[in-house]
């Protein structure tokens, strides 16, 4: 990918893309800089765990945190968002990777469990 490419998709403002247009995206990135003989299933998944550490160590010793953080620093937001977002690429690329519909699966597995635990009766 050219600089200004990577610029252009860096400044995109995208209220909402599929996972299919993000796993195209990654895909993409990853041949660009020949990259694909290292995404392995293996391999991502333990990146993936990796950056999940990072995430977790951005709550570790806070306690409980609330919904929406509104005690926190707009930059420990940014932080969050971004280790937050390693995660879910991982995941994507993995899913890709691996040959799995992971919006078709996760579909799937709410519609299981709304069988498996159903809502409660007021």
């Amino acid at each position: 990918m050219e600089e200004t490419e990577e610029i252009s998709i860096a400044e995109e403002k995208v209220v909402d893309i599929s996972l299919k247009d993000l796993a195209k995206k990654l895909e993409e990135f990853a041949k660009a800089r020949d990259w694909e003989k290292y995404h392995s299933p293996r391999n991502l998944l333990l990146a993936m765990v990796g950056e999940v550490g990072e995430l977790s160590e951005i709550f570790q010793w806070k306690g409980e945190v609330d919904k929406g953080l509104p005690n926190w620093e707009e930059s420990d937001k940014e932080h969050l968002a971004e280790e937050l977002s390693d995660v879910l690429l991982y995941l994507i690329r993995l899913s890709d990777i691996c040959g799995i519909d992971l919006g078709d699966a996760a579909t799937k597995k709410i519609v299981k469990n709304a069988i498996k635990y159903p809502p409660k009766a007021c």
